[in-house]
């Protein structure tokens, strides 16, 4: 399977460490299947954080994750309540620590419309169903987030172009 990773610089060596802790599925390195997707996140990145929008294109084993014993957890296509919940905690400053253990984690990416949701629901003025099924009319791309050092073994880059 073809992942690609949108950024504003090319990466020879992904660290892991490097990556935002509060972002939906915590702290990681992201990718999508969508082309396109990837080319809006580095055009945005470089706009905001400077350098040159780089589309890095990766092979992913999904056929040798199958055959490990890597933990993974895989989101429906759609805004479910336990997608919700799971982006509400990895976004929720409060915590200092990680709030899980998976080394790939795959599912929606979420976008302002979620942050909305999450306003609301930490107000109490939505219940967590209400939340998904506001988001259910939503079109989710994919994101997949490699968590673990040995989770990364199973990404081979093929290319980065400079857009």
């Amino acid at each position: 399977m073809i992942l690609y990773h949108g950024t504003n610089t090319d990466i020879d060596v992904i660290d892991i460490s490097l990556g935002h802790r509060y972002k939906d599925f915590g702290r990681g390195f992201y990718l999508t299947p969508s082309r396109d997707t990837a080319i809006r996140m580095a055009r945005k990145k470089a706009n905001l954080f400077g350098g040159e929008a780089y589309l890095i294109e990766y092979k992913f084993d999904d056929e040798g994750v199958a055959q490990s014993n890597l933990q993974l957890k895989v989101f429906p296509q759609k805004a479910t309540p336990e997608w919700f919940l799971f982006i509400e905690s990895n976004r929720d400053w409060n915590h200092d620590q990680p709030v899980h253990n998976y080394d790939i984690v795959i599912g929606p990416i979420a976008d302002d419309g979620v942050a909305l949701q999450i306003t609301n629901y930490r107000g109490g003025y939505i219940s967590v169903v209400q939340a998904a099924n506001l988001l259910q009319d939503k079109y989710f791309d994919q994101q997949y987030c490699f968590g673990s050092q040995l989770s990364l073994t199973y990404l081979h880059k093929l290319s980065a172009i400079a857009l």
